[in-house]
């Protein structure tokens, strides 16, 4: 079976408003459903497995009410499991890893809760290498010129060509992941490939999809209403 873990804990600062930027409605509903159902949808049988894949959302503790109160109105009925965050992403993914057997056979995959527009494509690619080689992160190129701030002040221009900016769904072997969240926390912790390369395990690059961005300001809910309508 495989497994995605949806990490949602934003509280939505840069958005300037109260709700939390998981919860902001995009195309008629919050943000929220449309990534879990991407992936409901992905995960379906047979490319989740012959019992299909299974979705775990982790939420704060004091967000579960609200979130259950917007599945009921809004209706969502996408399956899936609660897990509670943590103090930081890596513990909230870690107890979302926590409701997955140890025994459990196949490839878990962690994606931001506020990146709904990935594609069913790039899903199933960062799953198929996750297979093959244990673990992989999806990735775009750079467009934008790039520099580099020097300590003594100043800068320069780096060769874009040699960098890529991140996204998820981050994908690994079930078993490699659980390995790599035993390990105690460290602030480098700043992904969950982050974690698994510090046990000296090597991260496989696949190309991701543009459009998969994280929404994060204002005008990222204006550019998500825009792909919405295409």
């Amino acid at each position: 079976m495989n497994y995605i873990i949806v990490v949602a804990g934003g509280k939505g600062l840069r958005m300037g408003g109260d709700v939390p930027k998981q919860f902001l409605p995009v195309g008629g509903e919050p943000v929220l459903m449309r990534t879990l159902r991407v992936f409901h949808e992905a995960l379906s049988s047979p490319f989740g497995g012959s019992e299909g894949g299974l979705l775990i959302l982790v939420l704060p503790a004091d967000q579960q009410e609200y979130w259950q109160r917007l599945c009921d109105e809004y209706r969502f009925d996408v399956p899936y499991r609660l897990a509670t965050g943590g103090e930081t992403r890596f513990h909230s993914v870690k107890n979302g890893l926590d409701l997955i057997p140890d025994d459990a056979d196949g490839v878990v995959g962690v994606h931001d809760g506020v990146r709904p527009f990935v594609s069913a494509e790039v899903i199933r690619r960062c799953y198929d290498a996750a297979r093959e080689h244990g673990a992989v992160v999806p990735v775009v190129p750079v467009v934008e010129t790039v520099r580099q701030l020097l300590p003594e002040g100043g800068s320069l221009t780096v060769d874009r060509s040699l960098y890529r900016l991140v996204q998820t769904p981050q994908t690994f072997r079930i078993a490699l992941l659980k390995e790599a969240f035993r390990q105690p926390y460290q602030p480098s912790f700043t992904d969950d490939a982050s974690v698994v390369e510090h046990l000296g395990h090597r991260v496989v690059l696949v190309d991701g999809n543009r459009e998969n961005i994280k929404l994060t300001t204002p005008s990222d809910i204006r550019y998500a209403e825009y792909l919405c309508k295409l």
